[in-house]
């Protein structure tokens, strides 16, 4: 086993998609220029030269339009975002072009664009380089949308995305880019639309997303010196969203926690709880709980953003409430 971080995870897997593929090539705001602003695309331009990856200029619709006329003619595009905040400019190239392309040509275009951003909260960067934008994209058909939580992942979801013929929303966490972890050696591929059981359980069913996933693993080892044997489980893909393994952890625990750092009001937590109500209710032991972010801009105060979304300690509070019967 080596140990590689969550960033060069994501270089190594481009670079082994373009070796594999010479219809893959890269595109975004400073990629070419020593790796990117956080060096996640180092070494590709060293490979590979200026025509399989350049940066463009500071027009996210402009290169996301490009993205969509390149994936039509048989290319699959790899557009990195700077920030995912920035997803906004682009909203018409993302959602009514590269949605619904395929559907809007009778099936005679794919669309290959995987679209990296990396997203969160928690490094002091203020409102509009903080927020947690996934239920916007998961709302819309035709995109599907990941959310690395690990190295491992990090890496095998994005090769997987790649070689995938759907648009496809892959959202990194910086939090998460100079963690490293042990992997092996070589090239694997982690498949869309399964989830991953992080730990097995009995008394309770904890999803969490991105990198509330981590927050999540250390309130279930705090759990279990309290006697609360939970069950973690991080989706991977929030669409397609693994919903049966969910309902099988609920059926088994009889109780539901979501986590995840996006606002709770409207996020993927009510959408993860509507489904779970309506395929397993009658194995619910207690009212399911969201655990998300609050409904304000994030603050660049570190000691008020902290406050905006789960830590390890809500995390505790809110599950040992949950299922502090079973003790």
């Amino acid at each position: 086993m080596r140990k590689l971080t969550y960033i060069d995870a994501i270089a190594e897997a481009q670079i082994e998609e373009m070796d594999r593929d010479e219809n893959v090539f890269v595109i975004g705001e400073d990629v070419d220029i020593s790796g990117g602003v956080f060096k996640a695309t180092s070494g590709i331009l060293e490979k590979f030269g200026g025509r399989r990856i350049f940066s463009t200029p500071i027009s996210e619709a402009a290169f996301t339009g490009l993205a969509v006329g390149a994936a039509m003619t048989g290319l699959r595009p790899v557009v990195e975002f700077m920030y995912f905040d920035f997803v906004m400019v682009a909203m018409d190239q993302l959602v009514n072009q590269m949605a619904k392309m395929p559907l809007m040509s009778g099936g005679q275009f794919k669309m290959p664009v995987t679209v990296r951003a990396q997203a969160g909260i928690g490094s002091s960067e203020a409102a509009q380089h903080s927020q947690s934008l996934e239920a916007w994209f998961a709302h819309v058909p035709g995109i599907k949308v990941v959310m690395p939580a690990t190295v491992y992942d990090a890496k095998g979801l994005l090769k997987s995305a790649i070689r995938d013929d759907s648009p496809i929303i892959y959202i990194e966490n910086r939090m998460m880019y100079y963690k490293a972890d042990e992997v092996p050696e070589g090239e694997w591929t982690v498949p869309l639309g399964v989830a991953n059981i992080v730990r097995e359980g009995l008394d309770i069913t904890i999803v969490a997303t991105g990198y509330a996933v981590h927050a999540a693993l250390a309130a279930v080892h705090e759990l279990e010196k309290n006697g609360i044997n939970a069950e973690l489980i991080d989706p991977r893909t929030i669409q397609p969203l693994d919903i049966e393994t969910i309902c099988a952890s609920v059926r088994k625990t009889g109780r539901l926690l979501v986590v995840h750092e996006a606002p709770a009001r409207c996020g993927m937590g009510a959408e993860i709880v509507r489904r779970v109500i309506e395929n397993s209710f009658d194995y619910l032991d207690a009212p399911p709980r969201v655990l998300g972010g609050v409904s304000i801009p994030a603050p660049f105060s570190p000691a008020l953003e902290k406050a905006c979304f789960p830590q390890k300690e809500d995390i505790i509070e809110t599950a040992y409430a949950l299922a502090r019967d079973k003790i």
